[in-house]
C-alpha cells in the first residue's frame, strides 16, 4: 500500500525574508477568484465556493468535452453535424438568448460550433453540438457531469449543455470554474491557444443578406497583455461574470469573476483584477532547471532511491518587491514502483508560505531505474521482512 512521503527542505528556504502582506485588493464582484497557475498560487479569494448560475460560462465544460473527444481523435473539426428543425425552432429569434444564426437542416462543422460557442456565445451551437456529438443534449450532460466529478469540480452540476436558467439545476463555484479553465490550458494547449483568442466569427445572414460578423465577448482581449480566454456570462439571475486568463513572462493566471451589475463593469473590473494580478505579484525563482532537490525511495527497483529534479525553472509567487519567510517539503505516494523513467513526474514540491496557501510545482525522476532483478527483488523481500 502506498503512503504519502514528506520530507522538510531546508536547503531551499529562503534566507533574509521581509515582512509581506498579501497586496490589497478589494472589488464590488461578490465572487471573484484567482490563481498562479505557473505556481500554484491562490492570490485572491473571495466566496470561491458559493454555489452560483453560472450563464453561459457553462459552456466552458461542452467546450471542454469536444476538445476531449478531437484529442482522442474520436471527432474530428470538419466533421459535420446536422441542425435538427425541432433545435433551431427552440433555439432561435430573441427568446434564444446569444446565438450563431444557424438554420434548419444546416451541416455545420465541429470547428465551425466550436467557433459558434466560444467567439459568439451561441446557445443553438452547443445544442446542436451536444445533439451531433452525443445524440441528445441530455447524454451530453451526462457526461458533462461525469467530467466535472474527474476534475474534482466538487461543488458544480450541469442541467443544460449551454447554462440557460433551470431554476437551479445548474450551478458552479468559482474556484470550480477555475479548475475547469486550468484543465482546458494544460490538457489541450493547441486547441486553446487556436480556439479561444479569435477576435471574432461571422456565420449566417441578414434579412438583407449581409454575412453576420458577432465580436469576441471576452472583456480582456486587447486591453490585458498575453490575454487568451475564455467565456463571458449574462442572464438576470447571474448578473455579469467571466472566467480569463492572461500569460506573461512565463506566469499564466486564471481569474473568475461573478455577479457584477453591468456590461461596463464586467470589464473594467477583469481588466482591473488580472492587471492586479500581474503587477502586485512576481515571480521569484527557488530551484533552477534540472537541480536536485532531494530523491524518493523505489519499490521493487534495480536502485532503492531516484532523485527528484525540477523539469524547469521552478518559481514561486510572492508580493512585488517582497520576500516572505517560506517552508518547502517534497511530497510523492511511495515507495514508487519501477519502472521509471527519467523525466517522469513522480513527486511535488509543496511551498507554504503566508497568504497565498500552498504552493506546489512539479518534480521528476533523475534517471531510469529499472525493475529489479531476481537477486535483488529477494534482497528486497528480506530487507522488508525484517525492518
Amino acid at each position: 500500500m502506498k503512503k504519502l512521503f514528506a520530507a522538510s527542505i531546508a536547503a531551499i528556504a529562503l534566507a533574509y525574508p521581509t515582512m509581506a502582506a498579501a497586496p490589497p485588493f478589494d472589488t464590488p464582484a461578490p465572487v471573484a477568484f484567482m490563481k498562479d497557475l505557473s505556481s500554484g498560487a491562490i492570490l485572491y479569494s473571495k466566496n470561491p465556493d458559493q454555489r452560483i448560475p453560472p450563464a453561459s460560462l457553462a459552456k466552458m465544460m461542452t467546450v471542454y468535452l469536444a476538445f476531449d473527444m478531437v484529442k482522442q481523435g474520436r471527432v474530428k473539426l470538419d466533421q459535420m453535424v446536422t441542425v435538427r428543425p425541432e433545435t433551431w425552432e427552440r433555439w432561435h429569434g430573441p427568446k434564444a438568448g446569444s446565438t450563431m444564426f444557424l438554420s434548419p437542416n444546416q451541416q455545420v462543422s465541429v470547428r465551425d460550433l466550436l467557433y459558434g460557442i466560444i467567439t459568439v456565445s451561441g446557445n443553438d451551437a452547443c445544442v446542436v453540438l451536444a445533439e451531433g456529438l452525443q445524440g441528445t443534449e441530455q447524454a451530453w450532460v451526462s457526461q458533462m457531469n461525469a467530467e466535472a466529478k474527474k476534475l474534482g469540480m466538487a461543488n458544480s452540476h450541469f442541467g443544460t449543455s449551454n447554462g440557460w436558467p433551470d431554476e437551479g439545476v445548474t450551478y458552479v463555484t468559482a474556484r470550480d470554474l477555475a479548475k475547469l479553465a486550468e484543465a482546458t490550458i494544460e490538457e489541450f494547449p493547441e486547441l486553446y491557444k487556436h480556439f479561444y483568442s479569435k477576435p471574432d466569427f461571422t456565420w449566417g445572414k441578414t434579412a438583407g443578406g449581409e454575412p453576420i460578423t458577432q465580436p469576441n465577448r471576452d472583456p480582456l482581449l486587447g486591453r490585458v497583455e498575453g490575454a487568451d480566454g475564455l467565456k463571458t456570462g449574462h442572464t438576470e439571475e447571474s448578473g455579469y461574470s467571466v472566467t480569463g486568463s492572461a500569460e506573461q513572462n512565463g506566469r499564466r493566471l486564471v481569474m473568475v469573476m461573478s455577479g457584477m451589475t453591468s456590461f461596463n463593469q464586467r470589464i473594467s473590473e477583469s481588466v482591473r483584477f488580472m492587471n492586479w494580478g500581474f503587477r502586485a505579484w512576481q515571480a521569484h525563482p527557488i530551484v533552477a532547471k534540472g537541480k536536485q532537490v532531494s530523491t524518493a525511495e523505489v519499490q521493487m527497483g534495480d536502485a532503492g532511491t531516484v532523485g527528484l529534479v525540477a523539469p524547469r525553472d521552478l518559481t514561486v509567487t510572492v508580493p512585488s518587491g517582497a520576500l516572505p519567510a517560506m517552508q518547502a517539503k517534497v511530497v510523492y505516494a511511495g515507495p514508487i514502483k519501477a519502472p521509471i523513467k527519467a523525466g517522469q513526474h513522480i513527486a511535488d514540491l509543496v511551498i507554504q508560505m503566508p497568504d497565498t496557501g500552498p504552493q506546489t510545482v512539479p518534480l521528476v525522476a533523475a534517471s531510469d531505474v529499472g525493475e529489479a532483478g531476481f537477486f535483488r527483488r529477494a534482497w528486497n523481500g528480506l530487507t522488508s521482512l525484517f525492518g
